[in-house]
Parts: structure tokens; C-alpha cells; sequence
């Protein structure tokens, strides 16, 4: 029986023959070069045929491929143009940011979003003033997505664009990214706007803004944190606790020691890992009483946490 070769099925007049011949491309060993023939099935005429090419040309960063590849963030059919984004996120070498770079000020919001989250990991200079001026889009999606590659790239200049998205966008997940994206200041003028986010109406802001402020190390938030450990989700509370400990905040303790009732063991957890870490004594009666938390976790870490204290003489 005669067999049909690779390069004959992807010639078929039957798109579906075609596209399971693009499936098996990759682990054909009859053509030592690939890419040709992808870049082919990726101008299919059969959006099926294009999306297996799509998929199948992950991993390949030749300027034939992405010539071929990245047009299709505009493709006709959904499936493509979502595998093709799928495809591009996935890109490693900064070479290949120039292929992208005309698509983050696309007309169409999903080819922005795309291409903006494509090049982020590049972290490549020239997509700096494209991340900025997508901040203002009226997408939400684009906006969060150019927080991303502000945050990447790490550049002061982005700063202040970051701390008035945090603080003003009108999208809760846009100023969430935003806190997080500010993780890389070192200036403590942001210290005012993370508090201020601290309130913010939604609690995976308020979240983000907790971890940030112990990230950065701002002990004049500290007062912010504490008022943090009432906040009404105990995910953010957990976060407050955590920095609190990272910043050894002896102003803390009381809320700490108070965390160490509520009856989610998460917290309680974290409340005391963060008493071990500051390491004041006023925290020694109420550490041995969670010896006996119905959590082994907590039972175990109020263990180290004494002795941590006891060990270091404790701070009174």
C-alpha cells in the first residue's frame, strides 16, 4: 500500500486533510525544516488549517514565522487570532519584539491586548512609550495589559503614570495590577498612595497594596496595615499580617495577637509567623494559648514563633 507523504497531504484539495497533516508536522521525520511549511498552513484559506499552524509554530522565532504569525492577531476567525496570541505569549527573544511593536497602537482593543501582553516579558525599551500611551485606551483590558510591561520594563519614568493608575483607574483589576506593578519603586512617595489604596471599595486592591507596602519596606505605612487587620476579607488581612511581620512592626502586635482568634487558620497562621518575626515579647502569653489551636499548623508555627522570641530575648 502506498503512503502519502506529509508534503502531499499538506497539499490536499480537502481542508481537513490538511490540517491533521499540520498536527503532525512537528513529529514527522520527513522534513528537517518545518517552518516553511507552517508558514504556509498559516495562509491556509481554512481558519482550521490556520489554527493548527498557529498552535504547531509555538517555539519558533524566525523572522519568516513571525512575519507569518503575528498578522494573524487580526484573522477573520476567533479561534486564530486566539491561538495566535496563545502562540506569541509564549516568545522569549527580544529580536522579536519588532514584529509586534506596530500592533500596540492597533485600532481593534483585543490586537493591543495581544500584542502588549506578547511583549512584555521582552522587556524591550522601544515598547515603553506605546505601554504609556495605552494607558489612557478606554479598554480595560489594554490598560491593565500596559501595566504589565510598565512593570516589567521597571522604568522610573513610569512611576507616577503607575500611582495614578493604582489610585484613580476605574477599573478595580486595571489599579490592582497597577499596585502590583509598583513593587519595583523605591521611592517612599508612594507610600500616601498605597495607603490611600488600602480603602479602596475592592478587596484584591486592598490585597495588593498590603503586599506591596511590605515588599517595598515602607514602615510609614505601618499604621495603615494595622487599621488593615479590621478589614472586612480576611485575604486582606492575611496580607497585612504578612507585612507587618516584614517590617517588624512592634505597633502590630495587638491586632496580631487579636488575628490569632479568628477562625479562619489562615490567618491565624500568618498572625503568627509575623509575631515570630518581630519578636515582642507582649506576644508570649497569647502565642502559648494558640499551642493549643485546633490547627496543627498553627500549633507548629506558635512553637517556632516562642522560641524565635525566647532565642532573641525579645524586643519590649
Amino acid at each position: 500500500m502506498m503512503t502519502t507523504s506529509i508534503h502531499e497531504r499538506l497539499q490536499s484539495d480537502d481542508p481537513g486533510v490538511r490540517r491533521i497533516a499540520v498536527i503532525d508536522l512537528p513529529y514527522s521525520e520527513e522534513e528537517d525544516d518545518i517552518v516553511p511549511l507552517l508558514v504556509a498552513a498559516l495562509a491556509d484559506p481554512d481558519a482550521s488549517v490556520r489554527l493548527e499552524a498557529a498552535k504547531a509554530i509555538e517555539g519558533y522565532e524566525e523572522p519568516e514565522a513571525l512575519e507569518a504569525l503575528v498578522p494573524l492577531l487580526k484573522d477573520a476567525d476567533a479561534d486564530v487570532r486566539l491561538a495566535t496570541a496563545i502562540t506569541l505569549a509564549e516568545l522569549k527573544d527580544a529580536a522579536s519584539a519588532p514584529y509586534l511593536l506596530p500592533y500596540l497602537a492597533d485600532e481593534e482593543a483585543s490586537v493591543k491586548v495581544a500584542a502588549l501582553h506578547a511583549i512584555r516579558a521582552l522587556r524591550v525599551e522601544a515598547a515603553f512609550a506605546p505601554a504609556l500611551q495605552a494607558l489612557q485606551d478606554e479598554d480595560a483590558g489594554v490598560r491593565r495589559e500596559a501595566v504589565g510591561v510598565l512593570g516589567y520594563l521597571k522604568k522610573p519614568e513610569a512611576i507616577g503614570a503607575l500611582t495614578n493608575a493604582a489610585a484613580n483607574d476605574a477599573d478595580p483589576d486595571v489599579r490592582r495590577t497597577a499596585v502590583g506593578a509598583l513593587g519595583y519603586a523605591s521611592e517612599v512617595s508612594i507610600q500616601p498612595t498605597l495607603s490611600r489604596v488600602l480603602a479602596d471599595p475592592a478587596w484584591q486592591v486592598r490585597e495588593e497594596a498590603a503586599v506591596t507596602m511590605g515588599k517595598l519596606g515602607l514602615t510609614l505605612g505601618i499604621p495603615d496595615l494595622v487599621k488593615a487587620m479590621e478589614d472586612e476579607f480576611w485575604q486582606v488581612r492575611v496580607k497585612a499580617a504578612r507585612s507587618l511581620g516584614k517590617l517588624k512592626a512592634r505597633a502590630g502586635v495587638t491586632a496580631l495577637c487579636d488575628a490569632l482568634q479568628h477562625p479562619m487558620s489562615n490567618l491565624r497562621k500568618e498572625a503568627v509567623i509575623a509575631l515570630g518575626e518581630i519578636g515582642d515579647t507582649r506576644a508570649i502569653a497569647f502565642l502559648e494559648l494558640s499551642l493549643r489551636d485546633v490547627d496543627s499548623d498553627v500549633r507548629k508555627l506558635s512553637k517556632l514563633a516562642l522560641t524565635s522570641i525566647q532565642l532573641n530575648g525579645g524586643a519590649s
